[in-house]
C-alpha cells in the first residue's frame, strides 16, 4: 500500500522562473508601443510585480477545505449523473420523460467531470507539503479511472517558463494564429479519437514497456504527456518519477481491462452499454476542454521566444458572466492570464485577485488588455487571424489593442 500511496500522490513541480512572481520584488518595464497607444510621456508603461503583489499578497494560501469539498462534490456528482445516463433508459424506457432526463444527466456528467479533471492543473502548482492526501484521492477517484493520471501533466511547468513559452519546449502551445483554419478544426475533431488513444496507451503500450524495457524511452517521450503540440517530446524523468509513472499506469491498465471485459465476465456477452455512454461523455468533455483551450490564449507566437509583453497579451481572462464561464472554464481556468502572472495563486482566490488588480493597477497597465468579453469573441478573432495571414506577433498585438 505504501507504493500505491507514493504512486498516486505526485510531487508538485514549480518553474523557477515563476517562483519569483509572488516572492520577488523585480519591476518589469513593458514597452507598449505594440499594445497601447503611446502616451505623452513616450509610450511606456510599467508593470511592477511588487505593486501587483501588494494588492493580492494575502490571497496566496490555498484552502484545503475548499479543495476537498469542491472536488468531492464534483466527482461524486459526476458519477451519480453518469449512472443516471446509463441506467435510466434501461430501467424506465419508453416513458416519455426518459429522454429529457438522459439529456440533462449527460450534460451534468460532462460539466461535473470536466470540473473534476481540471484539478489536475492545481496539483502541479499546489505547495509540496500538506496536500499528499488530496493528490492521492484525485488520482484514485478521477485521474486513473479517466486515463489521465497526474504524471501526464508534469511537463506543464514548461508552459510557465518564460524562455519556453510558445517554443518547441512548450508542449501546450501551437501557432494557431499563423496556421490554417484546418488546424483549429482538427484540434477540436481529435476528440473523436483521443478516447481510443488513451485506452491504447495504457492497455497496450504499458504492457509492452513492462515486457520490452527498450520501448520505455520512446513511449515516455512521445506518449506520456497531455499536450497541445503532438510533436512535443518529453524529457527523460528521474528514477523516482519513473516509479510513479509505472505504478500509475499499472492501475490505469487495470481500469482499462475492467472496462473491456467487465460486461463479458458478468453476463457472458460483449457489447457493454457503458462503452457508448463513456465514449459520449469523453467526447463531450474533450470538446468542451478543447474549446476552452482555444480561448485560453491568442496563439500569436510563431515558435520563437516571446517577450514578457507578448506573453502577457497572448493570454486571456474571462471575468464576465461567471455563471456561464465557470462551466466551461472551471477551477480558475477562465483566469488564464492571471494564472500565468501568478501561478501559485489558488484557483478559489483568482476572482478576488483579478478584481483587485483591475481596480488597483494603472489604467494603462497591460493587464487590462488581457480581459475578453466572451469565449466566443476570442475564438471568432482566432478564426479570422488564422486565415493564412503572415502578420508577426508584433503586428498582432497592435491589432489586439486597436
Amino acid at each position: 500500500m505504501v507504493y500505491l500511496h507514493d504512486s498516486l500522490e505526485d510531487p508538485p513541480i514549480m518553474s523557477n522562473d515563476n517562483a519569483n512572481h509572488l516572492t520577488g520584488d523585480s519591476t518589469f518595464t513593458v514597452r507598449l508601443a505594440t499594445a497601447t497607444k503611446p502616451d505623452q510621456t513616450g509610450g511606456e508603461s510599467r508593470f511592477s510585480f511588487s505593486e501587483a503583489r501588494s494588492l493580492i499578497g494575502d490571497l496566496t494560501k490555498p484552502n484545503p477545505r475548499i479543495y476537498w469539498t469542491d472536488f468531492l462534490l464534483s466527482i461524486f456528482g459526476g458519477y451519480i449523473s453518469l449512472n443516471a445516463t446509463l441506467h435510466v433508459p434501461r430501467l424506465f424506457w419508453p416513458e416519455p420523460w426518459v429522454i429529457p432526463v438522459v439529456i440533462v444527466s449527460y450534460i451534468a456528467t460532462v460539466l461535473l467531470f470536466m470540473r473534476s479533471v481540471m484539478f489536475i492543473h492545481e496539483l502541479v502548482h499546489l505547495p509540496p507539503d500538506g496536500y499528499k492526501g488530496f493528490r492521492f484521492m484525485w488520482n484514485l477517484l478521477c485521474g486513473i479511472p479517466f486515463f489521465v493520471p497526474s504524471f501526464l501533466y508534469y511537463p506543464h511547468v514548461d508552459h510557465h517558463r518564460r524562455k519556453h513559452y510558445g517554443t518547441d519546449h512548450d508542449g501546450e502551445y501551437l501557432s494557431l494564429s499563423h496556421s490554417s483554419r484546418w488546424l483549429i478544426v482538427g484540434f477540436i475533431a481529435q476528440a473523436l479519437v483521443i478516447p481510443f488513444l488513451g485506452l491504447f496507451r495504457f492497455v497496450v503500450l504499458s504492457p509492452i514497456c513492462w515486457l520490452i524495457p527498450g520501448a520505455r524511452a520512446f513511449v515516455h517521450r512521445h506518449a506520456s504527456t497531455m499536450v497541445v503540440d503532438p510533436f512535443y517530446q518529453r524529457d527523460d524523468a528521474s528514477p523516482k518519477v519513473m516509479r510513479m509513472v509505472v505504478l500509475q499506469e499499472f492501475f490505469c491498465f487495470l481500469v482499462g481491462m475492467g472496462l473491456i471485459f467487465r460486461h463479458r465476465i458478468v453476463t457472458g456477452q460483449w457489447g457493454d452499454p457503458l462503452w457508448i455512454v463513456a465514449y459520449a461523455v469523453a467526447i463531450g468533455l474533450l470538446v468542451l476542454n478543447e474549446v476552452r483551450t482555444l480561448g485560453a490564449h491568442r496563439w500569436t507566437g510563431n515558435g520563437d521566444e516571446m517577450t514578457f509583453e507578448e506573453q502577457l497579451l497572448d493570454s486571456v481572462n474571462y471575468p464576465h458572466c461567471p455563471w456561464i464561464s465557470e462551466l466551461w472554464g472551471p477551477v480558475g481556468t477562465r483566469y488564464h492570464a492571471l494564472h500565468h502572472l501568478f501561478p501559485r495563486l489558488p484557483y478559489h482566490n483568482l476572482g478576488e485577485a483579478h478584481r483587485r488588480l483591475v481596480a488597483g493597477l494603472p489604467a494603462d497597465s497591460p493587464y487590462h488588455k488581457t480581459i475578453a468579453p466572451s469565449l466566443s469573441s476570442e475564438i471568432v478573432a482566432l478564426w479570422r487571424r488564422a486565415c493564412g495571414r503572415k502578420e508577426t506577433p508584433h503586428q498582432d498585438s497592435q491589432s489586439q489593442a486597436a
